[in-house]
């Protein structure tokens, strides 16, 4: 299989170094942070509680949900999901995960462009991921014997794998606004002091990195599947 191609390695390679760099640093900071009590004595779920009521918003629910970063918000159902380390927690690393997925409830609310477009890819990488591989591979089996239909089907697959690099790509600035949108409101109705402000940008940029380095493994995929099949026709 072609994974195993020492050019898959040497494009890719690096990415994966990257992302574990990342990975452990933001678990890291969370953990860091997690430790510092809010000089507000707010919890996540209080300061997202506050925020979506600033903004007009009352029909979003927020709800606990189980695992460590497993926060996010859920535009079809309109919750904003904080896991239990963020949702009845006081600290800088909570407040600054409930304010970030409120932003993306803003977002929707208010119609941001870049949020509209993922959701409308997402449907389209939720096949394209679980179908790429396979007609790839199918196309690479049938290029010996029937070249015509081996590349159309290698070019599709391809195709398919670039819908998940432009979901990365599309992602980055849907999480870049959600955290702005964040910082700017704790900021603004002071929830946290400047030594926690600090904290909170700290935490979401190392956040917003993990989407970075995906958007760049995913880019460094397709060059490869470009390098290793695509050249052929």
């Amino acid at each position: 299989m072609f994974y195993f191609d020492p050019l898959y390695f040497l494009i890719v390679g690096p990415i994966f170094a990257l992302s574990f760099y990342v990975q452990n640093q933001l678990k890291s900071k969370f953990k860091k942070f997690s430790k510092q009590p809010l000089s507000a004595n707010l919890t996540g779920k209080e300061v997202a509680e506050k925020m979506l009521n600033d903004h007009g918003i009352y029909d979003v629910k927020i709800i606990s949900v189980k695992g460590q970063l497993s926060d996010h918000y859920n535009p079809q159902k309109k919750t904003v999901n904080l896991s239990e380390s963020v949702y009845s927690k006081s600290n800088t690393a909570a407040v600054a995960v409930a304010a970030h997925e409120c932003g993306h409830a803003v977002q929707h609310a208010k119609g941001y462009e870049w949020l509209k477009m993922r959701s409308i890819l997402v449907p389209m990488v939720g096949v394209s991921s679980n179908l790429g591989i396979w007609i790839l591979l199918g196309g690479a089996f049938l290029m010996q014997g029937s070249p015509l239909l081996g590349e159309s089907l290698v070019s599709l697959g391809i195709l398919a794998f670039a819908t998940g690099t432009l979901f990365s790509l599309v992602t980055l600035p849907v999480e870049f606004d959600a955290s702005k949108r964040a910082i700017y409101w704790l900021e603004r109705k002071r929830i946290v002091n400047q030594r926690e402000l600090v904290q909170s940008k700290e935490a979401l940029n190392w956040a917003a990195g993990t989407y970075v380095v995906a958007a760049l493994a995913s880019i460094a995929n397709l060059v490869y599947l470009w390098f290793r099949f695509g050249r052929r026709n």
